[in-house]
């Protein structure tokens, strides 16, 4: 029983890094989430302006939709990338607890998972920095 306690504690230990992890994927979600709210937001208000504009703005609304599409493209996959890091972390903590409770040596599983949480972050990180270089891009380009 006292060598099951000592497991236990030991992963315990071992699980409070990808719990912080959770937490800064948590938030990563949360500011993405924002980023995607504002882009749907603002495609409402030039669709709207759109249908009251002369042709040269209606050219400019409808190249500023396709930008926002694309933009809320890279957010959504952003986001997905980031939920899907998160799944994989938890799939990691559960492996951890029950590799330790059933006595098995599941540690090239739960390095695996963790590999591709890694991997779906760096994914996620990425698409949200090209979303970011669109918006500062779009913002400067749409200036008179």
């Amino acid at each position: 029983m006292e060598s099951h306690l000592t497991d236990i504690s030991r992963v315990i230990q071992l699980a409070v890094a990808p719990v912080f992890l959770l937490t800064a994927i948590a938030t990563m979600i949360n500011a993405l989430n924002s980023r995607l709210g504002r882009i749907v937001d603002r495609r409402r208000v030039v669709q709207e302006r759109l249908q009251t504009r002369v042709d040269h703005d209606a050219e400019m609304a409808k190249l500023e939709i396709r930008m926002l599409v694309r933009r809320s493209r890279l957010v959504y996959y952003a986001i997905f990338g980031a939920v899907l890091s998160a799944l994989l972390v938890c799939l990691v903590v559960a492996g951890a607890f029950l590799g330790a409770l059933l006595g098995a040596d599941l540690a090239r599983g739960v390095a695996a998972l963790f590999i591709a949480a890694m991997l779906a972050m760096i994914g996620a990180l990425g698409l949200f920095l090209r979303e970011v270089f669109l918006a500062v891009r779009s913002g400067t380009h749409n200036q008179p």
